[in-house]
């Protein structure tokens, strides 16, 4: 056996022991093999460059700047890659881990994903990196008639693409979780009532908005005001702490809000688009309908030259 002894007892030929007390020096690191110093000619497959190489989801506590002051203290989950030339073989991830803990203890906002970017740009001899950082963001809601309050939560994260002509794009993710009441279902549910006594229940649905705004550089857009454009657009955001009152009234908000998911869409198009500090979005809805075993979904986005395109169609990742 090479790695076990055998019953006969006889040793293994390789023995496997760790040395808890070995240090490695100075010379010896110098010593150690890199993988990236191997000959062009090794490369495997094409001889291609590549779009985006590099890291998902290693995770991080950062301190995230709330509006008004103070922060949140969130787990983050971040992705961050390079592009890779055609001429060589890979890349040191590390050194993108390495750039960003450089950075761990700062008050992170959008900005920031610019500077760390500027970093391992540099440390991975690349020309193009994007960095994204992905957390649960928590706002408090207060409840609509009884006066309590609660944490609401929501999908959020910063982005920055900085590309080899040195141009810096910033956006931000959001996600807003609301309800709709169908209006057909309701006209059909008076019909019922009023022509044959019939009571009926008009259906609706939890339903959700996925946002990835580019802000105009220079200005600054929080994640509140992104929460608050929402709920302007939309009034039904699902509730978090509630009584028999706020659930009257949430029942009375719905039937005062009656949408399609063509409605959605357009509701919210018509907040972002006003906005000031907003140069360009994508917006993907999905109500996850209680009528059909099928889901009704629509994607607008703003309209600006070589901007975002409504081509989304990861709808399973609207569930809510």
């Amino acid at each position: 056996m090479y790695l076990h002894p055998t019953a006969a007892g006889k040793k293994p030929k390789i023995e496997r022991a760790y040395d808890e007390r070995f240090s490695p020096s100075e010379k010896y690191r110098g010593s150690m093999p890199d993988i990236m110093d191997v000959a062009h000619d090794v490369i495997q497959g094409a001889h291609v460059p590549i779009q985006q190489v590099g890291i998902s989801n290693f995770r991080l506590p950062l301190k995230i700047r709330r509006k008004g002051g103070g922060t949140h203290t969130l787990e983050t989950s971040i992705t961050g890659t390079v592009s890779l030339e055609a001429e060589l073989k890979g890349i040191n991830m590390s050194r993108i881990m390495r750039s960003f803990y450089e950075h761990k203890s700062e008050v992170f906002t959008g900005e920031s994903v610019g500077r760390i970017l500027k970093t391992y740009l540099r440390r991975v001899k690349s020309k193009d990196a994007r960095l994204r950082l992905s957390f649960s963001y928590p706002i408090v809601q207060r409840s609509l008639r009884s006066g309590l309050a609660g944490f609401q939560f929501y999908k959020a994260g910063f982005e920055g693409v900085l590309t080899r002509s040195g141009e810096y794009r910033r956006f931000v993710h959001f996600e807003f979780v609301y309800s709709s009441a169908c209006p057909c279902s309701a006209e059909l549910a008076e019909h019922a009532r009023d022509v044959r006594g019939a009571y009926g229940v008009p259906h609706s649905q939890r339903s959700k908005a996925r946002i990835v705004l580019e802000a105009v550089k220079g200005k600054k857009i929080w994640i509140e005001d992104i929460q608050a454009l929402c709920q302007k657009a939309l009034k039904t955001e699902t509730q978090v702490m509630v009584k028999r009152e706020d659930e009257q009234a949430f029942a009375e908000l719905n039937g005062a809000n009656l949408k399609f998911v063509e409605d959605a869409a357009r509701l919210l198009y018509q907040q972002f688009d006003a906005d000031p500090r907003v140069r360009d979005f994508q917006i993907a809805c999905s109500h996850l309908e209680s009528l059909h075993s099928h889901d009704a979904v629509s994607v607008i986005c703003k309209g600006v030259k070589g901007g975002f395109a409504a081509d989304f169609m990861d709808f399973a990742s609207l569930i809510c």
